[in-house]
């Protein structure tokens, strides 16, 4: 029989497993390992896996999810993540994790310079992911960015 101590313990450490799963997620695609990323997401196509990049349609299916990572890795010079607002939530075998992409992304360098222009985005991401035997897979993504805002006031009353 086990204890309130002891789910709290196995909640716990599914969380940063959890954790580590979606870190790993990111720092496969600061690396460009096309592989790495790969291992991270649902095998075989029991399961559709999806995955919604900022300003792209919905994509299905595990070959497609995966060329689309392919395609971005090999057009991105440079890409470095820093998670903020992480939070997971879980309920059996899944668990869904939100989080703000503050990414910093730069292109091929132009000439005459060693560093192409580097370009600061934020995006809202949802990651579900799925237990499985080999540890926790990637289900689906989904980035949206965040309308950045002028500080301007639109409705400002004209002043007389």
């Amino acid at each position: 029989m086990s204890t309130a101590r002891d789910d709290h313990e196995e909640a716990a450490a599914d969380i940063a497993a959890v954790e580590q799963a979606n870190t790993a997620f990111y720092e496969a695609m600061e690396r460009g390992d096309l592989d790495g990323l790969s291992d991270l997401w649902l095998p075989g196509e029991d399961l559709t896996v999806s995955c919604v990049h900022p300003g792209w349609p919905v994509l299905t299916g595990r070959g497609e999810v995966l060329r689309s990572y392919a395609l971005i890795m090999a057009n991105t010079e440079y890409i470095q993540f820093f998670l903020t607002d992480v939070g997971v939530a879980m309920t059996g075998d899944t668990a869904l994790v939100t989080c703000t992409e503050n990414i910093l992304s730069g292109g091929p360098a132009e000439e005459g310079s060693s560093l192409g222009p580097l370009v600061g985005q934020l995006v809202v991401a949802t990651n579900v992911f799925r237990r499985t035997p080999d540890g926790w897979k990637l289900w689906s993504h989904h980035g949206s960015p965040v309308l950045a805002e002028t500080g301007e006031e639109e409705d400002e009353e004209p002043t007389v």
